[in-house]
């Protein structure tokens, strides 16, 4: 029967995720780690802008397939073969990276080869949610105004790989725009979310996964130097800095998201899992990388002796990205708490607007101190809110458990 070899879900609310998204995840993972190689590679204002809209590319073909996995299961049938698919034409998306913006002498042309692989990946996912949906004419609907809105997207993108420096961002911000706002204003009437736990679920996941980047981050930027004792307390500092960034969102920012999600239901319920996930979800994702990309070269004034000095600052874009990415993170989980409860998260948007503010101040201190220093902020910013809001967080905890 057809519907055995989909295998729709339906209005299974016990779905979860299954070892295959997981799989999908691992090449995700790549993805993010060659960005932030690209930013490091081309460390300036425009190779920052590039390693974002390269993010917001890969966050879009991420996002697509997590809204797949809660209509059918991906680990069945045709299902899977169209996720092997996804995943093979995904890594040579990953693959081809660095050479996105900049092709590299000899071989393939890698822009367009980029390009061509996106919308691959792009086609894929919209034939098989086509197929999930073969009953369901709502969903039909939304699913070809998503194509329309894909179609001028991919045709700029492919344009692009004829520009170089701004004019070529410039084209891809474009592009992102026409695909982002078409699926935004098209509204949530047809889409369908019927796992809100195994949604909830796969979103958690993957801030895990980018907040193992920036803990990959230290090694890389230790690298192959010798350990030394400012090596070891910098190291602690920014395990510190990724554990606070952990808390601040899966101690009550996650269990809150889920619970609203859950209650939610039909309209309601997708509109919410648009707005909280899949857009709100792209800045916090964006800050981890960020920070994980300050990290990298922080550790690399530390433990390259032979050209830094202990007392080296860390100054420029490096510093900005970390300060930068971590404001922005503390924004986006206040945005959260906007959408989910109605109410901004002061303490966190301050925060914020004041590691923003002291950065100019903050590139005269020493690199090794300047980890100290944010991540005894992001720590006192967790037991500030610990004491606070001592009753409430147990009555988050006693509720969403």
């Amino acid at each position: 029967m057809p519907t055995r070899r989909l295998h729709l879900v339906g209005a299974d609310e016990d779905h979860r995720v299954s070892t295959i998204e997981l799989f999908f995840d691992l090449v995700f993972v790549y993805a993010i780690t060659q960005t932030t190689q690209l930013m490091a590679d081309h460390l300036s204002p425009l190779g920052v802008g590039q390693g974002l809209a390269m993010l917001a590319v890969l966050w879009w073909c991420w996002c697509s397939y997590a809204w797949l996995g809660t209509t059918i299961h991906v680990d069945h049938g045709i299902a899977r073969l169209a996720m092997f698919g996804a995943m093979t034409v995904m890594f040579l998306v990953s693959l081809t990276i660095p050479e996105a913006f900049v092709d590299f002498p000899g071989g393939l042309f890698a822009p367009v080869l980029f390009v061509v692989c996106y919308a691959l990946v792009r086609l894929l996912h919209l034939v098989a949610y086509l197929g999930a949906a073969r009953h369901d004419p709502g969903l039909r609907k939304v699913l070809l105004k998503m194509f329309v809105g894909l179609l001028p997207s991919v045709v700029l993108l492919a344009v692009s790989t004829a520009l170089t420096g701004p004019w070529q961002l410039g084209l891809w911000v474009v592009a992102l725009l026409a695909d982002y706002l078409n699926v935004y204003l098209s509204g949530p009437e047809g889409w369908r979310l019927n796992s809100p736990a195994h949604f909830a679920e796969r979103f958690g996941l993957i801030v895990i996964i980018a907040l193992g980047e920036s803990i990959v981050a230290i090694g890389i930027g230790i690298g192959s130097l010798p350990m030394s004792w400012l090596v070891v307390g910098a190291a602690v500092c920014g395990l510190a800095l990724a554990a606070g960034m952990w808390w601040t969102y899966f101690d009550v920012v996650a269990r809150v998201s889920e619970h609203r999600l859950t209650r939610a239901t039909g309209t309601e319920r997708t509109k919410l899992a648009t707005d909280s996930y899949t857009f709100l979800h792209l800045p916090l994702i964006a800050g981890i990388v960020l920070v994980a990309l300050g990290l990298k070269k922080a550790f690399l004034y530390i433990a390259d002796t032979e050209h830094h000095t202990p007392g080296e600052a860390l100054h420029g874009v490096p510093i900005w990205t970390l300060t930068g990415g971590l404001a922005l993170y503390l924004v986006a989980l206040s945005a959260l708490r906007k959408r989910n409860l109605g109410s901004w998260n002061v303490q966190r948007l301050t925060v914020g607007i004041l590691l923003v503010a002291a950065t100019p101040l903050l590139e005269h201190v020493p690199a090794a101190v300047l980890l100290l220093v944010v991540a005894g902020i992001v720590l006192g910013l967790i037991g500030f809110e610990r004491l606070r809001f001592a009753e409430w967080r147990r009555q988050v905890h006693t509720e969403h458990s």
